[in-house]
């Protein structure tokens, strides 16, 4: 492998699906437009992490035919990837575009969620539900009773864009003590109140059936941060180890053995940290490995990072990693470490 570096992008944005009770939160793996459709794709692509699946068991039922999940909803872009909101700002503008082919409704609201040490992204109350990161939900600081965000609701059709108005209530601003708040606005697609039965579906009715379809609902979330008081911005880089994966670096082309460097990025301060990491080698000019967007939450000290790199690595050879901010003070290092091939 040679060329220029794959960059990957780690998971501020969301993509959530919701098929009747099951739910699935896929962090992207691989930088493309923000769209539901690219971070869906670039998270099968890589095939390191994966998403949490949740499903409710179904009531016994009469005899039902196998329902043909049917999607609904658009292909959706949003614009900022994340919300930081500081003594230097309390208000914000986000974008959303429907690229899809048919008008959709889209719900737009802010969801608590909390990240896992895997990188993950986890609705509160699932997280609350499960033993292993139930303690995550504890550390927590809503922002939700501190954020205003309109309109709720936005109807639009295929290359129509709806611009949500963000901004920090200052009335609740008062009432809660310094630190660092946090939430997500979701927005989600609306399924028509009837997707009507396939031509299949209604020509074979039966009396002892229940036919029922499936429907799809998608929806896309980024961060929304409040900072109220000082800010506490330190990092730090851990257990590197190489590995290798058979990975598709565009989603096309057939998995191939690639070299990835997995380490820890660690929180050592009070807020939440947001950069890029670039690897590099002294026999190369440019970066041999790149994920930017790579997102520390308050809730976890730590959070594993994979980085596919662009060829393999020689026994012995020296690599650094460095940890850049990409938020307050853009290009700033926080974290620097060496690692030597094995």
């Amino acid at each position: 492998m040679g060329g220029n570096p794959p960059v990957f992008e780690r998971g501020d944005v969301e993509r959530e699906t919701v098929m009747n009770d099951a739910t699935s939160l896929v962090p992207p793996r691989r930088r493309a437009s923000l769209s539901l459709a690219a971070l869906a794709a670039a998270a099968l692509a890589i095939g390191i992490g994966g998403a949490a699946a949740f499903a409710q068991d179904a009531a016994p039922a009469p005899a039902a035919e196998e329902a043909a999940p049917v999607t609904v909803g658009a292909n959706i872009n949003i614009s900022p990837k994340r919300l930081t909101f500081d003594r230097s700002g309390r208000s914000a503008t986000v974008y959303i575009f429907n690229q899809g082919t048919t008008r959709s409704t889209f719900d737009i609201n802010l969801v608590d969620r909390v990240m896992l040490p895997t990188g993950e992204i986890m609705p509160v109350e699932e997280a609350a539900a499960n033993p292993q990161y139930a303690a995550l939900v504890g550390q927590l600081s809503s922002a939700k009773p501190l954020l205003l965000a309109t309109p709720r609701r936005a109807t639009l059709d295929p290359g129509k864009g709806q611009t949500i108005r963000v901004r920090v209530n200052p009335s609740a601003e008062t009432t809660v003590p310094p630190g660092e708040y946090r939430s997500h606005l979701t927005v989600s697609t609306v399924p028509p109140r009837s997707v009507g039965l396939t031509a299949e579906q209604a020509s074979k009715p039966r009396p002892d059936e229940l036919s029922f379809t499936v429907v799809s609902v998608f929806g896309i979330s980024i961060p929304v941060i409040v900072r109220l008081g000082a800010a506490d911005f330190r990092a730090g880089i851990q257990n590197s180890t190489l590995s290798y994966s058979d990975i598709s670096m565009d989603g096309k082309s057939p998995p191939a053995r690639t070299p990835v460097l997995n380490f820890d990025v660690t929180r050592l301060g009070a807020s939440s940290l947001f950069g890029n990491i670039e690897v590099r080698s002294p026999k190369a000019k440019e970066p041999i490995g790149i994920a930017r967007g790579v997102g520390v939450y308050r809730e976890v000290d730590r959070r594993a990072v994979h980085i596919p790199l662009t060829r393999a690595v020689a026994s012995g050879e020296q690599l650094e990693i460095t940890f850049n901010d990409d938020d307050t003070s853009p290009g700033r290092v926080l974290a620097r470490s060496a690692f030597t091939a094995p």
